[in-house]
């Protein structure tokens, strides 16, 4: 679709609400105002009170507030308008009707507000993925880095490399100039190879650093397992604080996988139940089993449960946390950690143990850049590179490292979006919302 058309989208939540925000975005925003309002365009960034009319048969549709934002100074870097109506479908349906009927106006594509943006240059790609994470945010902690990537991009951080880059470039091409004239110094090239090992053990640090910020922004993985009817799913329905598992005496009765989100003081948990671990006929449950088998080889940390009434499951691995369950009726054994579905404090003791095991893998939202696998890509392929360099540089074939100085360059662009090709913008974009 083109670029040049107005665009249109509901800026809120869809369905009844107290209030509902429409964003107009293109050359035709003004005059869609003057056109639903019969009054001329106000005062930029003003918001003023209107009535608004279709303009086809004069019928009021409603009242609302008006905003206009003139470009380059808005979030799009285009005219802009925000419409702040009632929220009645019924008043939110009228609306979008009308605005489609404008000649070159039409509905928003996900993401195209913000892909606009970043056209005009009010940021970078990086910073673009960290608004959608602002929006997704669903604890503090993730907020707090979604905002923090947001102020301080790793894009921006990405350029300066590039910029670092481009010096080591240009001592290459010297030195490779003065190597026609058999006139290469030792110092010269011991100089170049420093450079290049600057450059790479600051790109290998943020990428370290940046693994726990990656952690965080996918949140921590706790799978509850262990055999059958040890108090799977009563736990699991405790800690969700929510009936959300059927809970019997029977064996075998969790047959897939359920799983909620939970939010332990801003680390963001993802808390799975799973079928008890065992061999069986039932060509049903041996699913479930087989299900929870492979969740537990992906989960982050198992909450491995153990009981008196119950024979311990064999299976185990480094990422498990053992807990004694129903210790209101058979007694733990020494030194393990017990929990009752009558005892709450005993359950606090367990969330608490949750948190601080996932808080040490993914923190506090404080520390470290990385938002999306493609940036650790990128640094990883960027990191070969410059290892690739030091090593042609040190059996003097340095008219080849031009090429690995061209792939650190593209990966490093990548980030930022210098070298964004569109395939890759279109799939950023068309994650995020309608709206934005």
């Amino acid at each position: 679709m083109a670029e040049s058309d107005t665009i249109f989208a509901l800026a809120t939540p869809p369905g009844r609400s107290a209030l509902a925000v429409f964003r107009i975005s293109g050359a035709q925003a003004g005059q869609i105002l003057v056109k639903l309002s019969g009054r001329v365009v106000p005062e930029a960034r003003r918001v003023v009170l209107r009535a608004i009319f279709d303009p086809d048969s004069g019928e009021k549709i409603d009242t609302g507030l008006a905003t206009f934002f003139e470009g380059p100074a808005s979030f799009t870097g285009e005219d802009l308008l925000e419409l702040t109506v009632h929220g009645g479908r019924g008043v939110v349906n009228a609306l979008a009707s009308i605005l489609r009927r404008f000649d070159r106006v039409r509905p928003a594509e996900p993401g195209e507000f913000t892909r606009r943006a970043y056209s005009a240059g009010k940021f970078d790609l990086s910073q673009a993925e960290a608004i959608a994470d602002l929006i997704d945010s669903e604890t503090e902690f993730q907020r707090r880095q979604a905002l923090r990537l947001l102020d301080n991009g790793l894009g921006h951080k990405a350029e300066g490399w590039r910029r670092t880059l481009l010096q080591i470039s240009v001592e290459l091409e010297s030195v490779l100039d003065f190597s026609d004239e058999g006139d290469v110094g030792e110092a010269q090239v011991k100089e170049l190879i420093a450079r290049a090992e600057e450059l790479r053990v600051e790109i290998l640090r943020t990428r370290d650093a940046g693994v726990r910020s990656l952690a965080l922004r996918n949140g921590f993985t706790v799978v509850i397992a262990g055999a059958p009817n040890v108090g799977k799913s009563t736990l699991f329905n405790m800690l969700a604080g929510s009936d959300l598992a059927i809970v019997t005496e029977y064996a075998g009765t969790t047959r897939d996988l359920l799983s909620v989100d939970l939010d332990l003081d801003g680390v963001p948990v993802r808390l799975v139940d799973t079928a008890g671990v065992r061999d069986t006929l039932d060509p049903v449950e041996a699913i479930g089993v087989e299900r929870a088998r492979s969740a537990i080889v992906s989960a982050d940390l198992v909450v491995r449960l153990q009981s008196g009434d119950v024979d311990s499951c064999k299976d185990g691995s480094s990422k498990d946390l053992t807990v004694w369950s129903k210790a209101d009726r058979f007694t733990p054994p020494s030194g393990l950690m017990a929990i009752s579905n009558c005892d709450l404090d005993s359950i606090a003791k367990l969330v608490e143990a949750i948190r601080d095991r996932a808080l040490s893998a993914v923190g506090d939202g404080s520390e470290g850049m990385l938002a999306r696998q493609r940036h650790l890509d990128a640094m990883t392929v960027s990191l070969d590179a410059l290892n690739r360099l030091k090593e042609l540089c040190l059996s003097d074939r340095l008219e080849l490292g031009a090429e690995e100085c061209r792939i650190v360059n593209a990966a490093l662009g990548g980030i930022s979006g210098s070298f964004g090709t569109e395939e890759l913008l279109g799939e950023i974009f068309a994650r995020f919302c309608i709206g934005k």
